[in-house]
This record gives structure tokens, C-alpha cells and sequence, in this order.
């Protein structure tokens, strides 16, 4: 049987332990598993900033990749806990709608995950979720874990939509660590962008424009951002998340 992979995502940073918790428990029930930290920075409970860091690689690791993600504003509620299976990989998290990405896909099943008497009400990272990881490590069935989930929540970043004058106006979904403001513009080939009471051309590259500069370009994600060069947009602009972006084609 191949190595295991297991990817941490999560809001609890370095400091207190928490992440070496998890990984206590994944060394001890699947001691060969390869563990692999993707970021402990989200901000705090932020699912959707965790939902949008989850859209950008959960499909760029192997088939059998297992990821874990942990920001849970609702633990130890009701809510539920959930295994995910889509494009042959496999997620673990709460349902909140941060697993979003996997389960939008075609195909994807969703299971629920037993809660078990002992477990933290504060800290399903090591009792619920870590648990199902080693499960799944150690090549046990995704289908053993737990009953299947019909309608598990799901978040969408908005889409953008046309005016009557024919420009786009979409919104800011995210802000990266550089201060860019992510935007829901898809697919933008030129023209102009309006946000936070600025006019700012789309180029190519940051480099189109000078040191200090506004730019908006397309990021790699395909989804048009706005920067400012060797800059923080959000800090010199002003942007915030949801913050209204208008695209006009000149």
C-alpha cells in the first residue's frame, strides 16, 4: 500500500500546540503517514477564507489525498462532522460549507462522522476528525465511517452580474496576505475596474505599471485581483471584502 497524505488546514496557528495535538494522533494511529501542513493562518473561524485557500489545491495532490480541515466556529454544536469523497480524495471537517469545493464536484459523497462520549466539545480536530484521517490512512473503507449525508451545507462566492449599461459588477471575495483584493471577475481580457472609488486599468503583470501603482490583473487562480505594486491594495485603497468591483470594458 502506497504512503498516506494527510493536509492540515487551519485557524489555529503554531503557538499553543493545538496543530501538534493533531499530528500526535495521526503519528500514533498511522505512523507511516506523511503529513503535510498547508497553512495555520486562516483567520479566525473564517470558513470562507478557508473554503477559498481549500478551492485552490485540494485537487492539485494525488488521488487518495487525504485533507483535513479545521475551522469550526460551531464546534461541539449540532452541527454535523463530515467525510468527503470526490475526484478520488478524500476531506474531513465540519459542516459549515468550508469542504464546499470537493463536494460541488460531480460524484462527491458525503458521510456523517460519530462524535464519540469522551470527545472535546472544544477540539473535534483531534477527537473526531484526526480519528477518521488515521481510518482512511491506514486503507480502511470511506463507507465504514459513517452514515451517508444527502444535503450537506454548501457555500458559493457570489456570482457577478451584468448591468444595464453593460459593465460586470462583481465584489471582492478575499484578501491575500500581499493586501490583493480577489475578486469573482472570471475570464477578464482587458479594460477597467472600479473599487473603492478608484479607476484601475487591467495589465498583463504587476510590472505593467510603476512602484506604488494600482494594477488589476489576473491572478493565477483565473480570477481578476487588484494590487498595488511592491504595495498593499487594501491598505492604500481601502478595499474590503465584499466591496463592489465594476468592470467596464474601456
Amino acid at each position: 500500500m502506497a504512503r498516506a497524505l494527510v493536509t492540515l488546514l487551519t485557524d489555529f496557528g503554531t503557538a499553543d500546540g493545538y496543530v501538534a495535538e493533531m499530528r500526535g494522533v495521526l503519528a500514533t494511529g498511522a505512523r507511516d503517514t506523511m503529513v503535510m501542513d498547508i497553512s495555520h493562518d486562516i483567520p479566525p473561524q473564517d470558513v470562507d477564507a478557508a473554503r477559498l485557500a481549500l478551492a485552490r489545491y485540494w485537487k492539485r495532490f494525488p488521488e487518495g489525498t487525504i485533507h483535513m480541515v479545521v475551522v469550526d466556529p460551531g464546534v461541539g454544536t449540532a452541527r454535523a462532522a463530515l467525510a468527503v469523497e470526490s475526484h478520488r480524495r478524500f476531506l474531513i471537517g465540519p459542516d459549515n460549507g468550508v469542504l464546499s469545493p470537493a463536494l460541488l464536484a460531480p460524484g462527491a459523497r458525503a458521510v456523517r462522522l460519530s462524535v464519540p462520549p469522551a470527545a472535546s466539545p472544544t477540539f473535534h480536530g483531534r477527537d473526531v476528525f484526526a480519528p477518521a484521517a488515521v481510518h482512511l490512512a491506514m486503507g480502511q473503507a470511506f463507507d465504514a465511517l459513517g452514515a451517508p449525508v444527502s444535503e450537506p451545507i454548501i457555500r458559493r462566492t457570489p456570482e457577478p452580474h451584468r448591468a444595464a449599461d453593460g459593465s460586470i459588477e462583481g465584489q471582492v471575495v478575499t484578501i491575500d496576505r500581499f493586501g490583493n483584493a480577489v475578486t469573482n471577475l472570471l475570464g477578464v481580457r482587458g479594460g477597467s475596474v472600479i473599487v473603492a472609488g478608484r479607476t484601475v486599468a487591467v495589465h498583463h503583470t504587476y510590472g505593467d505599471v510603476a512602484p506604488g501603482e494600482p494594477v488589476a490583473v489576473v491572478g493565477s487562480s483565473g480570477l481578476l485581483e487588484i494590487a498595488v505594486r511592491d504595495g498593499n491594495a487594501a491598505h492604500g485603497l481601502g478595499i474590503v471584502r465584499g466591496a463592489q468591483v465594476i468592470l467596464r470594458a474601456t
